[in-house]
């Protein structure tokens, strides 16, 4: 209902969904949008085969399609290329230069015109589909094949038309592959070609487009590509965290903001007290890191909170930070804990992230650690600190990990976008949902 509220009586809505739920979605989506607005049920193939005991093997989800008012709706139509077989039965003639063609019937029934062409009039019972001095351009241009018994017919060219106009049936999208340059690690990630499919039929330039799951971002990065403005929301900082990095990745700079982060210390505080894994997630972006896999699921995470990957060089070996965050009191037996797992671990260097600032004896603890000397440094100088300190309100005030290196290799680098014009983007928004209490102005989407 929300959604219907803010959404524009030209807009879509596409709800993503598999088959166990998509019969009870429907039935919620007619009774908000009205059964007249209902425009598609589209089945995705998003998968190969399975092997299932007693029973075909699920291989699509569904995805509902619905209007805020059918009458006013942007539709783009969408083409797809012609198989090879269509191709092959339809496009069997080539041209001197070798561009292959379609040679199409150029009579009509009525209305038509009527008159003689090369001697002959139209086949019986029919008309010219075309004007005599229309009949004369084509000629001219060369767009006329004449069959063995003199018929006109009218050359289409393959490499002039559209495609096949797209249906309500996808199999020519598969699912992102376990090695895809746009695989970003998140469990629900869909493919880019389905976002651009769906943002390329429903907006066009300069429309808003709004994902109220934005998870790891393909929507925005879509968005962002086909010149759209866009608004995200997820309820994990672990989501924006990626979506950050992809965004840098894939555009370079892109002017954003981000609604519901702490910006203070007492808002990190607040964060801390209401769900400590939220604000490790937040504390573990804000330097680059991300949280280890464990650690997602809210499980044991043996001294590891976070782990961030560098290069010394580029192409050099892929070094490791390990990274701790701690939400209340801190001590230098944590200082001591995080150098036994940074020796464990066989690391670089050791960070340990802190609400409270730090005491006399764990500054002291952290430099016994000593420092970590690159293998590639400038200078025989060339040192950092093995086990590193950073309060939450260091990192407010700008202050990273001090580390040596090319480039962050944390996260598996968004392949990057091929736009023509980066500086013509518009500021975009990302908004993190933090329920009913942070209530906010309708962003009109």
């Amino acid at each position: 209902m929300e959604l219907r509220r803010v959404l524009k009586s030209s807009g879509s809505i596409y709800l993503h969904c598999d088959p166990t739920a998509s019969h009870y979605l429907k039935m919620l989506m007619d009774s908000v949008f009205g059964p007249k607005n209902y425009r598609n049920e589209i089945i995705w193939k998003r998968s190969h085969a399975h092997s299932k005991v007693k029973r075909f093997g699920p291989i699509h989800d569904t995805i509902l399609s619905y209007a805020k008012d059918a009458d006013e709706v942007i539709w783009n139509q969408i083409h797809q290329p012609y198989d090879s077989e269509y191709v092959e039965a339809n496009f069997r003639y080539r041209d001197s230069d070798g561009r292959r063609f379609n040679a199409v019937d150029m009579s009509a029934n009525n209305p038509g015109f009527t008159y003689e062409w090369k001697g002959r009039p139209p086949p019986k019972g029919r008309y010219w589909a075309y004007a005599k001095r229309n009949m004369e351009r084509l000629e001219a241009e060369g767009s006329i094949y004449y069959t063995g018994s003199g018929l006109p017919r009218e050359k289409k060219y393959l490499e002039e038309m559209l495609g096949v106009v797209t249906q309500d049936i996808w199999t020519d999208i598969p699912p992102i592959q376990a090695h895809a340059a746009e695989r970003q690690g998140y469990p629900t990630q869909k493919p880019e070609p389905l976002l651009e499919r769906i943002i390329g039929a429903s907006t066009n330039e300069g429309d808003t487009v709004l994902d109220p799951f934005c998870g790891c971002g393909t929507t925005i990065v879509v968005a962002q590509r086909l010149n759209r403005r866009w608004i995200g929301i997820d309820i994990t900082h672990l989501a924006i965290t990626l979506i950050r990095g992809r965004l840098l990745d894939t555009f370079g700079e892109v002017l954003y903001n981000v609604v519901g982060e702490p910006t203070d210390l007492s808002g990190a505080r607040a964060l801390a007290k209401g769900d400590r894994y939220q604000f490790q997630w937040w504390a573990l972006g804000k330097v680059g890191a991300r949280p280890t896999p464990v650690e997602q699921k809210k499980g044991s995470d043996k001294g590891i909170d976070g782990r961030l990957f560098f290069h010394e060089i580029e192409g050099g070996d892929t070094k490791t930070i390990i990274l701790s965050v701690k939400s209340g009191g801190v001590s230098s037996g944590d200082l001591r804990d995080l150098k036994g797992v940074l020796d464990r671990e066989r690391a670089q260097i050791g960070v340990l992230i802190t609400l409270e600032e730090p005491t006399r004896d764990m500054k002291e603890e952290a430099a016994s650690a000593l420092f970590y000397k690159p293998e590639y440094r400038l200078s025989e100088d060339e040192k950092y600190p093995r086990i590193q300190i950073l309060t939450i309100q260091e990192i407010l005030g700008g202050k990273k990990i001090d580390y040596p290196h090319v480039r962050n290799v944390t996260f598996r680098k968004a392949p990057e976008a091929k736009i023509e014009k980066k500086a013509d983007l518009k500021t975009k928004s990302i908004h993190e949902y933090k329920g009913k209490e942070d209530e906010e102005e309708d962003p009109g989407a």
